[in-house]
């Protein structure tokens, strides 16, 4: 993802608000709505293959719950992030309040970021760990992204999905049933080619 993002669209906005005049029916519709938006952003996490984020410039509201989702996230130096929502009189509803707290492992500042909507910009991103890289300028960061993606790439699908499939379902589990789902992945995923060609030395990998 190559993200710079502004926010909101109000005109977008507005449009998937209902106009049934009964209340009931408009929450209702709404809510299927906003689900679906929901799943539009759960789609990056749940990606088989690694989402890499090179942010630069201002990455605000949408633009934060879109990178939340990712695997790893890059930044320019001139970049920064805003929980905005709260200053448009809605809570952010498709994953940052989800999150970012389990990205951050700090509630008071993430409730921080989201109750007062303050620009936090590269360097506290890269202290707080939102971020793992801060580079200097966008060419940089977007570079720096499809070389990291290309040495992704070159190794083994079966053990990068595996990776990553595993970690996500870790951060969500306790450490046994984590522990259980790898040995459980394992005991398939040992039995093909991939990993007798990886100790061989080999790097040509059928995709997956």
């Amino acid at each position: 993802i190559n993200a710079e993002y502004g926010g909101i669209d109000l005109g977008a906005f507005l449009s998937v608000v209902p106009r049934q005049p009964d209340h009931a029916h408009k929450s209702l519709q709404l809510i299927e709505t906003i689900r679906k938006l929901q799943d539009d952003f759960t789609a990056v996490e749940k990606c088989r293959k690694p989402v890499i984020a090179a942010v630069h410039g201002a990455c605000i509201g949408g633009g934060v719950d879109m990178i939340c989702g990712t695997d790893i996230r890059l930044m320019s130096a001139d970049s920064f992030f805003q929980v905005k929502e709260v200053d448009l009189g809605l809570a952010a509803d498709v994953g940052t309040l989800q999150r970012l707290p389990k990205i951050v492992g700090s509630q008071s500042l993430v409730s921080e970021y989201c109750l007062t909507g303050r620009k936090v910009y590269s360097d506290e991103a890269l202290r707080v760990g939102v971020v793992s890289r801060v580079l200097p300028d966008r060419s940089a960061v977007v570079e720096c992204a499809l070389d990291m993606a290309q040495g992704i790439a070159a190794k083994s699908p079966v053990a990068v999905q595996g990776t990553k499939s595993n970690l996500v379902y870790s951060r969500e589990h306790s450490t046994q049933e984590g522990l259980d789902r790898v040995a459980l992945w394992n005991s398939a995923m040992l039995l093909g080619n991939d990993t007798v060609t990886a100790m061989s030395g080999g790097k040509e990998f059928e995709d997956a």
